[in-house]
């Protein structure tokens, strides 16, 4: 709704079903079917407070209350009403009257003309959730918008409306190949008997052979991050479709590459270079970090393997009595942090950093950082399928010099590379 056509509260509240009439109704349920059956509580009230918003949509439009003087002769007025049967968010049909005006000028914004369904608030309500409003944050939107209360067991069962949506994403068949693929974990706080447990979310974004980025799904795991749930991620993966992957750009977790390489035996390991030189800095104490820093970058921005492996021994020379478990934690993993020695400086920059997936991850974290605590698994995956939905709009484009890029790839993995 544009802000021409914004309701007035104050009008709309004049029109709403009173306190007690709402207890009246609640008070005569005697079952299920009694609130939500096709004639039940909600269908009535859901009626009545459409009607509501229509009429003060209307007070709007002509300018002044039903029978107030200041009509007459105003040039427009109400001409009675039509009937339309609105389908609600739980299967419910309620037969709404919407008013009309003499001078036939009048269009509802709430139902629009031949809509037979309250999806318009729904998405509303919807959207709000998944830009990470609180339920509470959008029953106080809707009060100030439309005068009117909506609880947040009402805002949780049109949200998981999405659910199957959700459940269809995860499942969806994949593509065969992803050249690059990146594999990362968020943590969030999950109710669990009465006790709050951090888990481990696992997120896997692919780069399909047009450029584009692709997540492949939110797994909810069952503890901290741990290689043996990924192989169960992976093998997921392999179930819903994908044969093979050229080069996985994974973080230091312990057992990662081993469960990557049970699942694609054939596929190239690329440690994140910045998870490195944070976790290696950690060794180095404050005074000496930026001259440290400086030497350990001839290391990883050197023009080929041979000169990095140099430098490297260079900084063992210079910091290995003061710092050896800095320098130890290279050595003992140089062989999947060098892996992007072998490529061209356009591939390098694709593949030296898990950056693209702890992006997506960050715009993760800006929508669900108002929730403290989720409640279920299936409250998790539903935030993050909702956020993913809003941020994947943008990836309109793919990579940049995707073409170059791919034609790099098809030359060096030939015997892999799909004709």
């Amino acid at each position: 709704m544009n802000e021409a056509k914004k309701q007035n509260p104050a009008a709309i509240q004049t029109h709403l079903p009173s306190a007690e009439r709402v207890l009246e109704e609640l008070s005569s349920a005697t079952s299920m079917d009694d609130f939500f059956g096709k004639e039940g509580i909600f269908a009535r009230l859901f009626a009545k407070t459409m009607e509501a918003m229509l009429e003060g949509e209307m007070s709007e439009h002509l300018g002044y209350e039903r029978y107030e003087a200041k009509g007459r002769n105003s040039g427009n007025s109400r001409n009675g009403h039509s009937h339309k049967t609105i389908r609600t968010s739980l299967g419910a049909e309620a037969a709404v009257s919407v008013p009309r005006d003499r001078n036939g000028e009048f269009e509802p914004q709430i139902i629009r003309k031949y809509e037979t369904s309250s999806n318009e608030l729904e998405d509303k309500i919807i959207t709000m959730y998944a830009k990470g409003m609180s339920t509470r944050d959008i029953t106080a939107a809707l009060e100030e918008m439309y005068g009117m209360e909506v609880s947040a067991q009402t805002i949780t069962t049109i949200t998981n409306k999405v659910m199957p949506l959700v459940e269809e994403w995860q499942a969806r068949p994949l593509e065969p190949l992803y050249p690059i693929v990146y594999l990362d974990a968020l943590y969030f706080n999950l109710k669990k008997e009465h006790k709050v447990e951090n888990r481990a979310v696992y997120i896997v974004m692919g780069v399909t052979l047009e450029g584009h980025k692709d997540v492949l799904g939110h797994w909810v795991g069952d503890g901290v991050e741990g290689a043996s749930f990924w192989l169960s991620v992976l093998t997921d993966l392999k179930n819903r479709g994908v044969q093979d992957m050229f080069i996985a750009c994974v973080d230091g977790l312990t057992g990662f590459q081993e469960a990557i390489r049970s699942v694609f035996p054939q596929v190239e390991i690329q440690r994140c270079i910045v998870h490195q030189i944070r976790n290696s800095l950690k060794f180095v104490s404050w005074s000496d970090r930026k001259p440290f820093a400086a030497d350990l970058r001839g290391v990883y921005q050197a023009p080929t393997r041979e000169s990095a492996e140099t430098k490297l021994l260079e900084l063992a020379e210079k910091w290995g009595d003061q710092y050896a478990m800095a320098i130890r934690s290279w050595e003992l993993n140089w062989t999947s942090l060098a892996t992007f020695f072998d490529y061209t400086p356009e591939i390098r920059r694709l593949i030296y950093t898990t950056n693209p997936i702890e992006g997506y991850n960050r715009q993760l974290r800006k929508v669900t950082k108002s929730k403290a605590v989720f409640p279920t698994p299936e409250a998790v995956r539903k935030m993050l399928w909702l956020a993913h939905r809003d941020i994947i709009k943008k990836w309109t484009m793919p990579i940049p010099n995707w073409p170059l890029i791919l034609n790099q790839l098809a030359i060096r993995f030939e015997a892999r590379f799909p004709l």
